[in-house]
């Protein structure tokens, strides 16, 4: 089986290298695609090195294919392009990595210097297959308050992923519970705030919505294969509003790709990302409900693959925190000082 390339140029051509990659994966199940996930990466380009807009295509082609995939191999090439900018290469080979950076809960990871090296503590929410991976990258409270970074073997003692809170329908193949760490021997990756400072922090997430895109590219597939069955000038205006947000979405992903790779020093790397992952997450919404209008429930109930993309994508592209996310890129225009248009 062979996966339907996703391209972000408007006149698709031949994929690159990382793409076909991509195409060659046809599984569905988690352990295939980490297994997947670990020979991928040795050739997956870090975002920035000139090949970024192959490295998204191919998360977006993952994604249209199944997005549980997507979101198994995605955390684990965010974590191989963290190792390689903090100069430890080596370090991702191997081994099935996941990136743990969400923050809350009263129970707050902290990490103590103990004999050279650190020790982590405490509980951290929204750990994905924290029960399956060997490793992870982790974000942690130094001290006064400080973040740092931690690279922790997942199989080692005092690492207790928390077993049955994770209730979701849509990607429910990925457990994202929390987990408890007790005095867990970790290693700092990078100094203290080097995680959110560095400019590959941005286009990680430009590359978790290229994964976003990728889900509503296989949702109008749905919907283009059913006009072609059955045409009627309804479904045919629904074809086109997806038509447009998906083009839409593609633009400012392909044009984000150029600017990392060609001229990163002349864009606010912060900004773009909120301004293409808003752009992408808008998309997904418009595209949910337009196919979601065109074919009534009857593929909801009576289609697994098709059920399984809608859930999916409904959960996944709430990792953008919509009007939330909006407001944090109106306030960082406003203080730039400059109007951008």
């Amino acid at each position: 089986m062979t996966t339907r390339y996703v391209s972000l140029n408007p006149a698709p051509g031949a994929p690159g290298p990382v793409a076909t990659a991509a195409m060659g994966f046809g599984g569905a199940t988690v352990d295939g695609a980490l297994e997947f996930a670990t020979q991928f990466g040795l050739i997956a380009p870090t975002p920035g090195d000139g090949s970024t807009r192959d490295l998204w295509e191919a998360l977006a082609t993952l994604a249209s294919h199944d997005l549980g995939v997507a979101r198994a191999v995605e955390p684990h090439l965010d974590a191989v392009a963290i190792v390689r900018q903090a100069g430890l290469d080596d370090l991702a080979h191997g081994a099935t990595w996941g990136v743990f950076a969400a923050e809350g809960g009263n129970d707050p990871l902290t990490a103590s210097p103990v004999d050279g090296g650190w020790s982590l503590t405490g509980t951290k929410p929204w750990c994905s297959l924290a029960d399956r991976l060997d490793r992870a990258l982790v974000t942690a409270r130094i001290g006064d308050g400080e973040r740092g970074l931690f690279a922790v073997d997942l199989q080692a003692d005092g690492v207790t992923p928390q077993a049955g809170a994770w209730h979701a329908r849509g990607l429910s193949e990925i457990p994202s519970g929390p987990v408890v760490f007790r005095n867990v021997a970790a290693t700092m990756v990078g100094e203290p705030g080097w995680y959110l400072s560095r400019p590959g922090f941005a286009w990680g997430g430009i590359g978790v919505a290229a994964c976003w895109f990728g889900g509503a590219v296989g949702l109008g597939r749905s919907l283009f294969a059913h006009l072609a069955e059955s045409p009627d000038p309804i479904a045919a205006m629904h074809l086109g509003a997806v038509d447009e947000q998906l083009q839409s979405a593609r633009r400012a992903l392909a044009e984000a790709a150029t600017l990392v790779d060609e001229a990163p020093d002349d864009v606010d790397g912060s900004v773009l990302a909120k301004r293409v992952r808003s752009t992408v997450a808008a998309a997904c919404e418009s595209v949910l409900a337009h196919v979601a209008h065109a074919l009534g429930p009857a593929p909801l109930a009576l289609d697994d693959e098709h059920a399984k993309r809608v859930a999916d994508l409904e959960l996944y592209v709430r990792q953008h925190h919509a009007e939330k996310d909006l407001a944090s890129l109106g306030s960082a225009l406003a203080r730039s000082g400059k109007a951008p248009w």
